[in-house]
């Protein structure tokens, strides 16, 4: 038997990576899918009248060992990948999505599970099993289920290409991330980079035996350069080649795949009785509808724009009297941006970075939540990891019970995609009184250490792992019965809401003061600096909103209409970007080829859901500063009614119980400076 089909008998059940042999995942899968299969026709063919006991939850649990292995894989896949992991993706994709159609589409489960479900009035239910048996229902009856046998093999055909197109295209983006270097030999080349971008670059260039500097697209390298390189030229190179990816017409290119996935996620969704695919995903959303969406986007727009608009020419005719340009490019955005925050706050991420030294923002973080919600993070060395530099940490509760296990993932790697996310490893549920803990992980790429210094991240990147926090808190204080609900398992515009409202406490002055001090010196930040942080806040806010409204605006043009018309993708963009554009266009980079939350990640017809979470994280932030940021009767309500809760009710009924009312768009309105 393969170590990847028992329970592991490692410390806390966590996964034994270091035993893990490239050679063991096919044929795990191939064992966990058989045993999966068998526990399925167990259900099928139980001589007794179906129940929520025989048959709903029978099948919520089915399946455990094969829903393990894939998180292990899938998670490794994004976050140390190889050549080897990508070509046993690509062959087993296609086999899971198959095995997921044979459970939906078995017309003998079906009529099981419908039979409980026309009992539901009848069964007296908790809340959670309630939603449970709605969910189980739905996944059935949305996904195919009452389908002719014709419709149900043309949905298997288009659900098993989808799976395959959408791994290539985070393949293809992962490439060309790769691909590029800008390779410096002059020193009069990084005039204006921060000590700490110069290091880092040498650092490359040396792990490759090459002189000077080189810098890459990941972000701790793509970033600093943009936003401080004086060299115009060099910019304009780099940010070319960072909205390029998948757009060059050679063998990683994007196009085809795009409007392809778009296409067959169309036909799916007519297939299955919607208009558009986004019709079919807002059905289970707050949002309900692309209308509703829509008309969110349009009224933010609305009040975004005229602020846009406005930032946009100040920030221009700041660059004019700085610099002999005509006007604005994209790759002048950050560099001018930076350079006006300066101007007008005296404040920049070079002066901010030494107070955000990478250990000390985590330990904020672990601080923070100790505060809120009384849990404590305690760094261990007895579990197995997939990588040296990841950590991993025991988190346990103040009366010493286990919590989570925590994995922290935080730099740059040729096997990783860019970005930051938030992942698990291991579901938390009760089953047969054991509450099984959850075992949590976020990856992010900040800058890493060099020779002389620490990694310090930017203000940007303190936010950013406060996100991921949020939404680790999320799955680690899960308290919920099923797996499926558990944790981060809500809807999809709701899921944002635990990890945008962490951000707050990164402007708070009384927050700041437990983690901000000098790498160097101890010193905690000057409350001028925290002053200045709370001010500049909402600098450009209404650029940073309308970009945000362009990238959920496009979304919705991919998956709210018949896409079958889109023949070329940079066309059909600009159409998109019409009303929200500000900068000229560049003509050699495209949006959608590497647009990996719509197609690779979870978000097709739901990148406007951080808009939409951002109002509800405003409002619920309000709540915290009425009563005070770390008041504990607040944080008890958040943890009781939110964090523990997963999806085991309708998200509005829960954020109303925490909250006491639906949520205010006026409290975003006036953090963003809009109102």
């Amino acid at each position: 038997m393969s170590i990847l089909t028992e329970r592991f008998t490692t410390k806390y059940n966590t996964a034994p990576f270091s035993q893990i042999k490239i050679e063991d995942y096919a044929p795990a899968f191939t064992a966990t899918i058989a045993a999966a299969r068998a526990e399925i026709d167990a259900i099928i063919h139980n001589p007794e009248a179906p129940t929520f006991a025989n048959t709903i939850e029978a099948l919520e649990y089915s399946g455990d060992a094969l829903e393990r292995l894939s998180s292990i894989f899938f998670n490794l896949n994004s976050a140390e990948t190889s050549d080897e992991m990508q070509k046993i993706a690509q062959d087993v994709s296609p086999v899971l999505t198959a095995f997921g159609n044979d459970i939906i589409l078995n017309a003998d489960l079906f009529q099981r599970v419908k039979t409980v479900y026309e009992q539901i009035d009848q069964l007296n239910l908790t809340t959670e099993q309630h939603t449970l048996l709605t969910k189980k229902y739905k996944g059935f009856s949305r996904n195919g289920a009452l389908l002719a046998e014709d419709k149900k093999a043309r949905l298997r055909e288009i659900d098993a290409e989808l799976a395959k197109l959408s791994l290539t295209f985070g393949e293809n983006v992962l490439a060309e991330t790769n691909d590029y270097q800008l390779h410096l030999t002059d020193e009069k080349d990084l005039d204006g980079l921060p000590e700490g971008a110069i290091e880092a670059a040498h650092a490359i260039a040396k792990s490759q035996d090459k002189d000077g500097w080189i810098f890459t697209l990941d972000h701790p390298s793509y970033l600093p350069f943009v936003t401080y390189a004086h060299n115009r030229e060099l910019r304009k190179a780099i940010s070319i080649a960072f909205g390029r990816k998948g757009f060059q017409n050679n063998a990683f290119d994007n196009q085809e795949i795009v409007i392809k996935i778009a296409n067959l996620r169309h036909e799916r969704a007519n297939l299955l009785g919607y208009a558009t695919h986004a019709h079919f995903v807002l059905e289970e959303r707050m949002a309900q509808s692309p209308e509703k969406v829509t008309a969110f986007l349009d009224d933010l727009q609305s009040k975004a724009k005229p602020a846009a608009e406005r930032e946009f020419a100040q920030l221009t005719n700041f660059a004019k009297k700085l610099d002999p340009i005509d006007h604005l490019e994209k790759w002048d955005g950050a560099y001018y941006s930076e350079k006006l925050k300066q101007e007008l706050f005296n404040l920049d991420d070079e002066t901010l970075k030494p107070y955000f030294k990478l250990e000390n923002v985590l330990n904020g973080a672990f601080t923070v939540a100790q505060k809120l919600f009384g849990i404590t993070f305690t760094e261990i060395f007895d579990i197995d990891k997939y990588h040296e530099e990841v950590q991993t940490f025991e988190v346990k509760d103040n009366n010493g019970n286990l919590v989570a296990i925590f994995y922290a993932d935080f730099f740059p790697r040729k096997g990783k995609r860019n970005g930051a996310w938030m992942t698990s490893f291991k579901h938390q549920s009760i089953r047969n009184g054991e509450n099984e803990r959850p075992h949590v992980s976020i990856v992010c790429n900040f800058t890493k250490p060099t020779a002389t210094k620490p990694s310090l991240l930017t203000f940007n990147e303190v936010t950013t792992l406060f996100h991921e926090f949020g939404h680790a808190l999320h799955g680690m204080l899960a308290n919920t019965t099923y797996p499926s609900l558990s944790g981060t398992s809500v809807y999809w515009d709701f899921v944002e809401l635990p990890s945008q409202v962490m951000e707050n406490w990164c402007y708070e002055p009384e927050a700041l003061a437990l983690f901000a001090k000098h790498y160097q010196t101890g010193e905690i930040i000057p409350m001028e600096y925290v002053e200045k942080i709370k001010e500049s806040a909402s600098f450009l806010e209404g650029m940073a909103t309308l970009r945000q409204i362009s990238f959920g605006l496009l979304d919705m043009g991919w998956h709210g209409q018949d896409p079958s018309g889109i023949h070329n993708v940079k066309t059909f963009e600009n159409e998109q970007f019409a009303s929200t554009k500000l900068y000229p266009d560049v003509a050699e980079n495209a949006m959608s080829t590497s647009f990996s939350h719509i197609f690779q990640g979870g978000y097709s017809s739901g990148y406007y859901s951080y808009k939409w979470a951002e109002v509800l994280d405003a409002d619920a932030f309000a709540y915290f500063q009425e009563q005070g940021i770390f008041n504990p009767e607040v944080a008890q309500r958040f943890k009781d009614n939110i964090l523990s809760q997963g999806g085991t009710d309708h998200p509005m009924t829960l954020y109303k119980k925490f909250r006491g009312q639906e949520p205010k768009p006026e409290a975003l309105l006036k953090r963003a400076g809009l109102l």
